[in-house]
C-alpha cells in the first residue's frame, strides 16, 4: 500500500527535524570553543552542510533544462551528481540516498515506485535547508531550549553510533544452520491458515433500522435471490448492478483471498460448508444482509524456509546486537557503579505531574 500525500508530509517532516537538529547541533558546536577532542562522528547523522558540487559546463549547443517554474535546473558537473539546488547550495544523488534513508523500509518502497513522491519528498527537503539557513542566520540554535535540545540529540547520535560499533556482528553471523534451527523451533509460527478467496453481495440495513427501511431491504434481498437463482446467473454482473458495498460492486463483488482468520465466524461457518463458486444463504450482520460466493480455497500450509529465510536472519541479529547491548552495557556498569538516590528519584515524577497544567 503506498503512502498518500499527508503521511508523505508526515514522514518526511518527522525525518527533517531529526537530520535539521543534528545539522545545527554541528554548526552550533563549530560556534563555540572547543572543550575537549571531537567526538566520533554518528552513523545517522547527516552532514553538517550539503556539499558544494561545482556545476557542469553547459555545452554551448546543449539545451538549458528548466524545472517545473521555468527555472534553470540543476545540472550536474562531469562526473557529478548534482541533481537539484536551493539557493546556493547544491544537492547530490548521495544526499537525496541519505535522507530517504531516513524513511521507514514501507515508505521507501513507495517513493521508489512513485516519482512524484519522490519529487515531493526532495522538494520538502530543499525546503527544509532554507529553513535551516534561515534559522541560523538569526542565532536561532543559540537559545536555551533550542542549544540543549540540540545537545541532547548530538549526544544520542554519539553513544548510538559507538554502541553500534562495540556490538557489531561478526562477519557471517547468523550461519546457515542457526537460521535452519530457528526454522524448525517456530514452524508453528510460521503456518498460514487455511485461505478463502469470496466475493459477496451486500445488502445494507441498519440494526435498528425502522420498518420501512427493513422492508426494502428484504424485498431487494429476496429479488436478489431470485436473479441468483436463474439458470446461468452471473454472480458477479448481479453484485456489480445490486451490492450496497460499492467499492466491492466495482470489483464483482471479489474481496480477493482472505485467511479464515480475517472473516467473520458467522460468515465463515457458511463459507466452509460451500462447494466452490456455490453462494451462500443470507447472513444477518448488525451492517445488514451478506450474500456470499465461494470462488476458490487454499490450504493450510507452513511457510518454506526459502520465503523466509532473510526474516530469520534477520532477527538473529537483531536478538544477537540486543544482546551485545545489554551485555556492554552491564559491563560498564558493573565498572563504575553507579550510586541512585531513590527517594529522591521517587519524587522526580511526581513533582513534574504537579507542575504540569490541569487540562
Amino acid at each position: 500500500m503506498s503512502i498518500d500525500r499527508a503521511n508523505l508530509h508526515r514522514i518526511a517532516r518527522r525525518a527533517c527535524v531529526s537530520a535539521l537538529l543534528l545539522v545545527a547541533a554541528g554548526q552550533a558546536m563549530a560556534q563555540t570553543p572547543a572543550r575537549s577532542p571531537a567526538p566520533p562522528k554518528a552513523q545517522a547523522a547527516v552532514k553538517p552542510q550539503v556539499p558544494a558540487a561545482a556545476e557542469a559546463a553547459v555545452k554551448p549547443q546543449a539545451p538549458v533544462a528548466t524545472d517545473a517554474s521555468g527555472s534553470r535546473a540543476p545540472e550536474a558537473a562531469d562526473g557529478g551528481d548534482v541533481i537539484a539546488r536551493v539557493g546556493t547550495t547544491n544537492v547530490s544523488v548521495s544526499d537525496v540516498r541519505a535522507y530517504v534513508e531516513q524513511f521507514a523500509p514501507r515508505d521507501r518502497a513507495a517513493l521508489a515506485r512513485d516519482p512524484a513522491l519522490l519529487s515531493q519528498a526532495v522538494r520538502m527537503m530543499l525546503g527544509n535547508q532554507l529553513v535551516l539557513k534561515e534559522a541560523l542566520a538569526k542565532g536561532f540554535d543559540q537559545q536555551p531550549a533550542v542549544a540543549a535540545q540540540l545537545e541532547r540529540v548530538r549526544q544520542a547520535a554519539i553513544v548510538e553510533s559507538y554502541l553500534q560499533s562495540v556490538t557489531a556482528l561478526p562477519t557471517g553471523y547468523p550461519s546457515e544452520t542457526e537460521i535452519e534451527n530457528l526454522y524448525d523451533a517456530n514452524k508453528n509460527a510460521l503456518l498460514v491458515p487455511r485461505q478463502f478467496r469470496i466475493a459477496q453481495i451486500f445488502i445494507a440495513l441498519a440494526q435498528g433500522a425502522d420498518k420501512d427501511a427493513e422492508d426494502r431491504a428484504r424485498h431487494k434481498l429476496e429479488e436478489t435471490q431470485k436473479k441468483l437463482r436463474q439458470p446461468g446467473a452471473d454472480f458477479g454482473a448481479i453484485a456489480h448492478a445490486d451490492s450496497d458495498d460499492r467499492e466491492g460492486a466495482e470489483h464483482d463483488g471479489e474481496l480477493s483471498w482472505l485467511a479464515e482468520t480475517q472473516i467473520r465466524p458467522e460468515i465463515r461457518a457458511q463459507v466452509m460448508g460451500l462447494a466452490k463458486n456455490a453462494v451462500s444463504d443470507p447472513v444477518r450482520l448488525e451492517d445488514g444482509w451478506h450474500l456470499v460466493r465461494l470462488i476458490d480455497t487454499k490450504a493450510a500450509y507452513t511457510r518454506p524456509l526459502a520465503e523466509v529465510h532473510d526474516q530469520l536472519a534477520q532477527k538473529l541479529r537483531d536478538e544477537r546486537v540486543a544482546a551485545n547491548r545489554r551485555a556492554y552495557l552491564a559491563e560498564l556498569l558493573k565498572q563504575t557503579p553507579p550510586a541512585i538516590n531513590e527517594l529522591a528519584l521517587s519524587k522526580v515524577l511526581g513533582a513534574t505531574d504537579k507542575e504540569q497544567p490541569s487540562r
